[in-house]
This record gives C-alpha cells, structure tokens and sequence, in this order.
C-alpha cells in the first residue's frame, strides 16, 4: 500500500494550523466530535469503516471523560465521591494527570472543579462570587487528596474533577492507536491536539504552525498541544479566563497568552501547557520544563 494510501487527517484546530496533503480522492466526513464540528479525511481503501471506528472510539471516551454526559464516569464519580472498577482509561488519564501535577508544581489541578463551577456560576448569574464562596470552594482543590487504583477511586470532601485540561489530548492518542491497529503509519490526528505519525507522501515530516507564528514546525513521532487561558473569559468584564489557577487565594496575574508543548503523548502535553497558561510569564514557564526531556516548550505568547 503506497504512503498516499494510509494517511489521516482531521481539521486543525483553532491554535494549529495544519498545511494538508493532496485530498481530493480522500474519503470525507463532517459532523460533531466532542461537542465541536469535526472533519475526518482519510485516504485509505477502507476508509469509511475506519473512519466509523474512530468515530465510535470518540463516543466511547466521551462517555468516560464528558461532564455534560449525566451518565459517564467522571459524572458519576462527581456526583458521588467514588467509583467502583473504573475503566482502565481514566485510571491511565489520572496517572498522566498526576504526572502533569507534580511537574507543573500544582498548576495543572483537575480537582479546580468546584471552583470553576462557582465563578461560572455567579458570572452567569451576573454577580461575582463573594470571598467566603471563592475560600469553600479553594478549600476542596488538591489533587494529591485524591486517591485512585483498580478497585475504586476516591474523592475528598466536597471535591470534584475535570479532565478537560487533559482529555483531548489522551483522546487523540487512543485515535492515534487505534490508527496503529489499522496499519496506517502517516497519521495526523487532531482532537483539539495534534498527534502526528510518520509524514505526508513526499515529505519528512507533517508541517504545523501554530497561531501567532509564521514558520511552520516540522513534527513526526511526537504530540503538540496548545492552551489559551483567555480563550473563553468567564466574566464579563473578561478579565477571568476558562483556565483557573488553582493554587492560592489571591487573584493570579500572568501575561500568558498562550502555550504550546510538545510530548511524546497528547494527554501529557494538553496537561502541561494547561497547567503553564497560570505561570507569572515565559521565565516562569521555562524554568518548569529546563530539566524535563518528555516535554519542551514549543512556544509562549504573551501580552506584553
């Protein structure tokens, strides 16, 4: 089978921009993947079965990781405090979460949940949330309070989680496995993050550019993700974005624009550049990741 015949594609996302092979004979297919229009273009003999499979793969984690599935894991375990046998996914996704927290130095945090859900909260009520709430909510973060093995996961008082900050990239690598599983060795697969195998026929590797910049980067073998912690503001004044800072009670001021890292797993990477989008600035950013080779920062983008 030629290299024009086992590549995947999906649309870029908003923070990557992908320079694509030749498609005109791809098969193609758009809809809704993860809540967010989604192309997939593949070119490959059995492409529409292939392409179901990914599909199903999608819905399948979604009903894991989703928190606006009343019925998947991670809901149940919410409303609950606890979950018997959890499936071998979100075991592996809170152990790459556990990873990204002791790196990041508590910056990446999926118990920030509570207090997500209450800034959310009074904003869209168009109020803000008193000190006394913002102070019960701070009270429950702490990820290192949750404990999680085969048997059950466990939740401290009054936490909650959300793998938001993380899910997209774990789901791009399980895509990207399951292309493996298929034989396609040129792949790029883009849930929001971007895993990239092998190259597009003709080149050495696949050419991505991030938002912000011109020259395009050369990646193979390797994951990148990209956070924006302004990419949607809560308030609306704007000045409190969707990535909350989950250390502290003091409001967190940074110049971060946005980040980009690259890893060798999306899920990884999705997590660091998260938790590297509440760093005082690009300094703060570098010194995290100087003595770590599983993740590099590709790029920081400030306001200043």
């Amino acid at each position: 089978m030629s290299l024009s015949r086992r590549r995947f594609l999906s649309l870029a996302s908003a923070a990557c921009l992908i320079a694509p092979a030749a498609t005109a004979h791809a098969f193609q297919w758009q809809g809704t993947a993860m809540g967010a229009r989604a192309r997939i273009i593949l070119d490959h003999p059995e492409a529409e079965r292939i392409t179901e499979r990914a599909l199903a793969e999608i819905s399948r984690l979604e009903d894991i990781f989703s928190l606006y599935r009343d019925t998947s894991e991670i809901a149940r375990l919410n409303a609950d405090g606890q979950l018997q046998a959890p499936s071998f996914e979100l075991l592996e996704c809170l152990s790459i979460a556990r990873h990204a927290h002791q790196l990041s130095e508590a910056r990446f945090d999926p118990t920030v949940q509570p207090l997500w859900r209450l800034l959310a909260k009074a904003y869209g009520a168009g109020r803000a949330a008193d000190a006394a709430e913002i102070a019960d909510a701070r009270a429950k973060i702490g990820f290192d309070r949750v404990s999680f093995d085969t048997g059950k996961i466990i939740l401290s008082a009054g936490q909650q989680l959300t793998l938001n900050g993380i899910a997209q990239g774990y789901i791009a690598d399980r895509v990207a496995l399951l292309m493996r599983a298929e034989g396609i060795s040129d792949v790029l697969v883009d849930t929001g993050e971007i895993v990239a195998m092998g190259a597009p026929k003709g080149q050495a590797a696949w050419p991505v550019t991030i938002v912000g910049e011109v020259k395009a980067r050369a990646l193979s073998g390797r994951a990148m993700a990209t956070s924006a912690p302004f990419g949607t503001r809560l308030s609306a004044e704007g000045q409190i974005g969707h990535i909350l800072d989950p250390r502290g009670a003091a409001p967190h001021i940074t110049n971060i624009r946005q980040v980009t890292v690259s890893a060798k797993s999306a899920a990884f990477a999705d997590a660091i550049s998260t938790g590297l989008c509440v760093v005082r600035d690009a300094n703060e950013a570098r010194r995290l990741l100087r003595d770590h080779n599983d993740a590099v920062l590709e790029s920081v983008q400030t306001t200043t």
